[in-house]
């Protein structure tokens, strides 16, 4: 079975993906990833065949519950991998038994990591600026632009083509891998000054943001061009693109906008996601008033 190496990570535009798995790993495994986004194919893919080299020789369909509870305990004591690698490992296992071996596995097989409840970090607006008035090129400006003015993520901004830009009605189309979460955002006016600047710079083919023709822009790398940014900035509390993000949404809780469109500007499925971002704001409850004060009784 030949898969789409920008998926799998692998050098060449194609290449059989199965040459580098375990000769158990069940070729219906990878049919059923088509409809997933490529970092979560990846993802499962790596920490499937991680799972099998780890019982070398056994077929997934003879290993026993305890035998994956014993890997998930592996994982921590022995491995002592982060809460999210866990928990990119028990997607990856519960897929298959659930979708291909029909097998309803207990949570006690596979325990899941417990939830840390900490607070999102924000810098404030004064900071935000500084930051942005430091990004240099065309180009990380307009990514970087994005993330602040909309709410995108790194892999949603990657996935952007020059169509999901609609100028008339002053919108961005965010596709989903499945399909089910599709969603527009707002298009702020000084990002649409900056696209059709970049737009003539650069004339992106395939991707609105390209790192050559046709290819996609890499996260990675814009990651380094935000850090470059903050530094220049002096701003010496931690900035990333995921706090960038955060400051966005807590920013407009703090302006008014209610939870619940912040919500669906995010694209989170579950208000509870959204609601940690309140916990943050400055919204001060003492300027909230009674609706009991406007009423002649």
């Amino acid at each position: 079975m030949q898969i789409k190496t920008k998926a799998c990570g692998i050098g060449k535009e194609k290449q059989d993906i199965t040459d580098f798995l375990e000769p158990t790993f069940p070729l219906e495994y990878l049919q059923l990833l088509e409809k997933y986004s490529e970092p979560t194919i990846k993802s499962y893919i790596y920490q499937f065949n991680r799972f099998l080299k780890y019982y070398k020789g056994i077929k997934p369909k003879d290993i026993s519950e305890d035998q994956l509870r014993e890997y998930i305990i592996f994982m921590v004591k022995e491995r002592k991998l982060s809460r999210s690698t866990q928990n990119n490992a028990i997607n990856a296992i519960k897929i298959y038994y659930h979708k291909i071996s029909k097998k309803e596995i207990d949570d006690y097989y596979l325990p899941r990591p417990h939830k840390q409840r900490k607070l999102p970090k924000i810098i404030n607006e004064q900071e935000v600026a500084k930051i942005l008035k430091n990004v240099e090129d065309i180009r990380d400006k307009c990514m970087i632009f994005l993330i602040y003015s909309a709410g995108l993520t790194p892999s949603e901004i990657v996935y952007l083509k020059p169509g999901h830009i609609d100028s008339k009605r002053m919108k961005i189309f965010i596709s989903s891998a499945k399909g089910d979460k599709d969603r527009f955002v707002f298009l702020s006016p000084k990002v649409l000054n900056l696209l059709r600047e970049y737009y003539k710079r650069y004339h992106p083919v395939e991707w609105l943001f390209e790192n050559s023709r046709g290819v996609q822009y890499s996260r990675r790398k814009l990651q380094k061009e935000f850090q470059t940014a903050v530094k220049k900035s002096g701003i010496s509390k931690p900035a990333t693109l995921t706090i960038l993000k955060n400051s966005f949404a807590v920013h407009l809780i703090e302006k008014g906008i209610d939870v619940r469109y912040i919500q669906k500007i995010l694209g989170h499925k579950h208000s509870k996601t959204t609601m940690k971002y309140l916990r943050v704001s400055k919204r001060d409850l003492s300027l909230i008033q009674s609706p009991l004060d406007n009423l002649d009784v």
